[in-house]
C-alpha cells in the first residue's frame, strides 16, 4: 500500500509532468524572406557633343541628322551627330613653295606644315562644310576657344575680321594671338563661302612663327578661287 502522503506527491507530479516536458523542447525558429530594395534605374546616357571631335570640326547639335559612318576622333564612326564635309565644286590654291604640303584626311581638304626657328611648328588646315556652319560669330568664338579665349560678342567679332574679295570671292580673315599659353600661340583663319559651303583656311601654331607667315598666309588667300569645272 502506498500512504496518502505519498500517493498525493506522486499524483502532483504525474499531473505537471507535460508541463516541464513542454518546457524543455527546443524552441521553433521562424524565418522571413525580406523583399531587396528596388534598383535604381541606370542614368540617361549623355549626348553626343563636340568634346570628342576632332579640332577641325565645327560645333554639332545632338540628334542632327548625319549620313551613316561619318568619321569621328579616334578612327571610329558616329551616326545623327556630325556634320558632313562638303561636297561638290571645290576651291583650288597654289601654296607657298616653303610650305610642306601633308597627306590629308576625310576631314581636310589640305594641310600645310611649316617650321621655325628653336623648333617652331606651325600648320594650315583646309576644311569645307555644308551651309553657314553657324555663322561668322560663331566662326570667329570657336577659334577663340580652340587657343584658350573667351567668346566675344557679335559686335566685336565682326570689328576683328579684315573682309577681302579674290577672284570673285568674299573672304573674312581673323587674326587672333594668346600670349598667355606656354608657349603663346597664334591663329590666322579665313572663312570662304562658296557654293553652298563654306570652306576653311586656318594656320595655327607657335605665335612668332605663325606672325612670321602672315604675309604669306595672305598672299596665299589671293591665289583662292573656284577650280575650273
Amino acid at each position: 500500500m502506498i500512504a496518502p502522503t505519498h500517493l498525493r506527491l506522486l499524483l502532483s507530479l504525474l499531473a505537471t509532468a507535460p508541463l516541464w516536458l513542454a518546457s524543455c523542447r527546443d524552441p521553433k525558429v521562424q524565418s522571413y524572406r525580406v523583399a531587396k530594395d528596388a534598383q535604381p534605374p541606370p542614368p540617361p546616357a549623355a549626348p553626343a557633343t563636340s568634346g570628342n571631335l576632332p579640332a577641325d570640326h565645327p560645333p554639332i547639335t545632338p540628334g542632327a541628322a548625319a549620313p551613316a559612318g561619318t568619321p569621328m576622333a579616334g578612327g571610329g564612326a558616329m551616326a545623327n551627330t556630325a556634320v558632313p564635309t562638303a561636297t561638290g565644286a571645290n576651291l583650288t590654291w597654289t601654296a607657298p613653295a616653303h610650305w610642306q604640303a601633308k597627306a590629308g584626311s576625310s576631314m581636310r581638304k589640305g594641310t600645310y606644315v611649316m617650321s621655325g626657328d628653336g623648333g617652331a611648328t606651325a600648320e594650315l588646315a583646309i576644311t569645307a562644310f555644308p551651309g553657314d556652319v553657324g555663322g561668322e560669330v560663331a566662326n570667329v568664338n570657336r577659334w577663340r576657344g580652340q587657343i584658350q579665349l573667351a567668346p566675344v560678342s557679335a559686335a566685336e567679332a565682326g570689328a576683328a575680321l579684315q573682309r577681302l574679295s579674290v577672284n570673285g570671292l568674299t573672304i573674312a580673315v581673323l587674326d587672333i594671338a594668346n600670349p598667355g599659353l606656354n608657349p603663346p600661340v597664334r591663329m590666322l583663319g579665313a572663312m570662304v563661302p562658296f557654293a553652298n559651303s563654306t570652306w576653311f583656311f586656318k594656320l595655327t601654331g607657335a605665335d612668332t612663327l605663325v606672325a612670321k607667315e602672315k604675309p604669306a598666309f595672305l598672299a596665299f588667300i589671293q591665289t583662292v578661287k573656284a577650280a575650273t569645272p
